[in-house]
């Protein structure tokens, strides 16, 4: 019988592939203006542009923008509305931007060259041996091309990613790629050391403020 070492590697190796066939699906956003973009962000920064805001039910750290991947954020803001993200707040901004608007916040928030591929610190647990395949060890991503890019985790709030991974892992949060790995975390101690340990690598992650 594989261990579960073994299982994880090939599912992996499965959700690399998976990554590389989105990425052709989904294509490259529209080039976004990001002084544009930071205009039209003004809403966004009564959560985003806070340090340590919270959402309020459930009750978890508003995620870190600045400098997060353009595509990924483009890609976030479509899942908000569509409602393949369910949340009432972000599915009333989302809904209210169209495709160039995405674009434009996107450009902003990334704030210049994607964030590169960086060396992982300490040794990634077993529990995400499959994250690593899009994510990278470090959490700042893999030097294939991959569009949209997935989420810069390094650095991120801990319960926010747990969020995240619980939302995907329920079927709350609808992707075909997030559904399957986080199925791969059987338990809420799982959850808990995958998130502990991307959000503790170093992260070029910043709340959005006009100052950075």
């Amino acid at each position: 019988m594989l261990s579960r070492l073994k299982v994880l590697a090939c599912l992996s190796a499965a959700l690399s592939f998976s990554c590389a066939r989105a990425a052709v699906a989904d294509g490259d956003p529209a080039a976004g203006n990001p002084a544009d973009g930071e205009k039209k962000f003004y809403t966004c920064f009564g959560c985003h542009g806070i340090e340590n805001y919270r959402n309020a039910y459930p009750d978890y750290s508003v995620p870190k923008l600045r400098h997060q991947h353009g595509s990924y954020i483009v890609a976030a803001l479509k899942e908000y509305k569509s409602g393949e993200r369910p949340h009432a707040t972000m599915h009333a901004q989302a809904v209210s931007l169209s495709d160039q608007d995405m674009a434009d916040i996107a450009a902003y928030l990334q704030g210049g060259a994607e964030v590169k591929p960086g060396v992982a610190v300490g040794k990634p647990p077993p529990q995400v041996a499959a994250c690593v395949a899009c994510h990278g060890d470090s959490g700042l991503g893999v030097a294939a091309e991959l569009t949209p890019k997935p989420a810069v985790l390094a650095g991120q709030h801990v319960d926010y990613l747990e969020q995240a991974l619980i939302a995907y892992r329920n079927g709350r949060r609808k992707n075909v790629v997030m559904n399957g790995m986080a199925q791969l975390l059987t338990s809420e101690a799982d959850v808990k050391i995958a998130a502990e340990y991307f959000a503790n690598q170093p992260s070029p992650l910043l709340t959005a403020k006009t100052s950075n």
